[in-house]
């Protein structure tokens, strides 16, 4: 039996382009756009031209998950009809990654036209970490101090994409973190897009669990491709902080991508 990650093994890998689309995502766009900065910045440094397209929109992914087929492909056709180039898609969120790129084709099934389109355009779509792993050959210098990270990586990252592979193999690079592995790693935070909304006391209970677990580790501090997941995580932790009284963060956390832009960047003269 295949398994995601034989499937993300069995990728073929196109050399370094000269040009990419970015694909920045509703929430990196509005909740944390240094994550994108840091995205673009990370790019270039390889000598990448990053194309962003202002007229890109959400990937249709919250109107799939919740079963409007029919909203999800007029959002998902905005895309095929924007990313015109044949250049990568890169993806810095393996939720809206593997939106594109494993549900796009199904959405556009009934349309041959349509559908190989769709097709060609999910062919184009890396997550970030598989784009600096695979295509990029990321190898920087780490200019931090000695630290310790707890990982998290969505359900839709590690089971569409692979992204937990090439997340940890990146973090590895980085001589002077330590990766602190959490107990039952490969669980929800809770927040599964439209499901923390529509049931948040479930969506409480497991993002509680999931904190206690990242804290179980000692990390200093909880890093993760997905917005939405970090987002969650460090919110549940900020308002068991508040609870307590305190006055500092206890759990802080960053998008990888700031992650490792601080940690590999000269510092500012």
């Amino acid at each position: 039996m295949s398994t995601e990650s034989d499937s993300q093994s069995a990728r073929r890998y196109p050399p370094k382009p000269a040009d990419v689309y970015l694909f920045s995502t509703c929430l990196i766009d509005q909740f944390t756009p240094q994550a994108g900065l840091d995205t673009v910045r990370l790019l270039e440094r390889e000598g990448i031209k990053v194309h962003y397209l202002e007229q890109q929109t959400c990937c249709g992914q919250p109107a799939h998950s919740s079963g409007f087929a029919d909203e999800a492909r007029a959002v998902a056709l905005q895309q095929l009809n924007l990313f015109t180039e044949n250049w990568p898609i890169v993806v810095p969120s393996g939720s809206c990654g593997g939106m594109m790129r494993m549900h796009y084709p199904h959405l556009f099934a009934a349309d041959p036209e349509l559908y190989a389109r769709a097709v060609a355009l999910a062919e184009r779509v890396y997550e970030l970490s598989e784009f600096l792993v695979h295509v990029v050959n990321f190898s920087h210098q780490d200019r931090g101090d000695p630290c310790t990270v707890a990982l998290h990586t969505s359900c839709h990252a590690r089971r569409e994409m692979g992204s937990h592979e090439t997340s940890v193999a990146l973090l590895d690079t980085l001589a002077q973190v330590k990766v602190m592995e959490q107990a039952r790693i490969e669980e929800c935070c809770g927040f599964g897009g439209t499901f923390a909304m529509r049931y948040p006391d479930i969506s409480e209970a497991i993002v509680t669990d999931k904190v206690a677990s990242i804290r179980e580790t000692g990390a200093e501090r909880v890093v993760s491709a997905d917005c939405g997941c970090l987002l969650n995580i460090t919110g549940r932790a900020a308002k068991q902080d508040e609870v307590a009284g305190l006055a500092t963060v206890t759990l802080p956390g960053e998008h990888l991508a700031s992650f490792l832009w601080k940690r590999t960047s000269a510092p500012s003269a």
